[in-house]
Order: C-alpha cells, then structure tokens, then sequence
C-alpha cells in the first residue's frame, strides 16, 4: 500500500502541465512543482538570510557511483540524458530517464548511480545562502 501511495504521489506531483501560445508558437511545460521531495517528505522553510542560487550541470560517467551526502538546502533538476537511480540511506528508490525532473530530497543522506549505458547528464538548482554548502558528504 506505501509503495502504491508514492507511486500516486510522484505521478500527480511530477504531471506534466503545457501551455501554448497559438499566436507565438511558445510552449511552457510544467515539469514538477511541488512543496515535497521524491520521497514525499515536506521541503524546509526557506532560511530567513540573503537568498543564493547555484545552478549547476553534472555529468555521470556510466556505471559511476556517487557518495552517500545530503543537500541542506532545496535542489531540484532535469536529467538531460542517460539514466540515472537515486537511493536514500533507508533504500527508498527512484529512476530518473532523460527528460525526467526530480525534487531532491532535503538533510536526507543518499547516493546515485549512473544505472545507463552511457553517461548522465543532469542539470540541478539549489535554493540556498551564502555561506551554507549545497552538498554535504558523509
């Protein structure tokens, strides 16, 4: 029953939404927009100090692991190409293709695992402020 519970979850949370502009031919496509992570755990509050964007563009070599870390701030991407696997320290699970989004878990310790052929190349924003890591590894 949990499992099917997140599956809904992800499905709803993660639905695409396409608006179009007939007279311009511009398309905007919701990819995810929700107030928790992939494991359906509620996102923090915002801290209460100046606000920092970090945009970065990871490339994962196929069969690569990442280290067990944890983002203490709001980060949320695209995986542009390959195939990516996301697991929590508790074996929670989630597949990302390319084209997927994904909410990140927040002060939650995970890995990822390049589970393609190829290599994976993702795109992640992070919501935090000057002086507090993105990342941190355990």
């Amino acid at each position: 029953m949990k499992k099917l519970f997140f599956g809904l979850w992800l499905v709803v949370v993660l639905s695409s939404t396409v608006l179009a502009d007939d007279s311009t031919g511009i398309t905007v496509v919701t990819l995810a927009k929700a107030s928790s992570s992939w494991d359906g755990r509620p996102l923090p509050s915002y801290p209460g100090n100046m606000p920092e964007i970090t945009i970065l563009r990871i490339t994962i070599p196929a069969g690569a692991i990442l280290p067990l870390h944890e983002h203490p701030v709001i980060n949320a991407g695209v995986l542009l190409s390959g195939e990516l696997t996301v697991i929590t320290e508790d074996d929670k699970k989630l597949l990302l293709k390319a084209g997927d989004p994904i909410v990140e878990v927040v002060n939650t310790w995970h890995s990822g695992k390049n589970t393609g052929d190829g290599p994976a190349e993702i795109v992640v924003f992070y919501a935090g402020s000057p002086d507090t890591p993105i990342t941190l590894k355990k």
